[in-house]
């Protein structure tokens, strides 16, 4: 179903860095618990299925894109602020999508 240009206008989608990483046990599925900059929207969390391509060494300082004006989504004991957004393998990873290049966080995508 297509959708109106008014429509993709009203989904915020920033550019972040991720800070910090955090191993998620109480997650249904395996996930580690981010924190993410955005710059003047500041540090927001998000829980992220992606461990099984990910470490948490090679998260931390990577650019993200992201969903930032979702509600907050209760998952277990964590509050998550925003949505990751990925590419779905055949193996149903997920394949974080980045920047080409470094750029300021907080930076707008449209």
């Amino acid at each position: 179903m297509p959708i109106s240009w008014e429509d993709f206008e009203k989904i915020d989608i920033r550019v972040g860095t991720i800070t910090e990483v955090k191993d998620f046990p109480k997650a249904k599925k395996p996930a580690y618990q981010l924190s993410i900059d955005f710059g003047e929207l500041g540090i927001k969390k998000s829980s992220a299925q992606i461990t099984s391509i990910y470490s948490t060494e090679e998260l931390v300082g990577k650019q993200v894109i992201a969903v930032v004006n979702f509600p907050p989504k209760q998952i277990a004991n964590f509050l998550s602020e925003c949505l990751v957004l990925g590419v779905y393998t055949d193996k149903k990873e997920v394949v974080l999508l980045t920047p080409e290049r470094k750029v300021e966080n907080g930076w707008k995508i449209g």
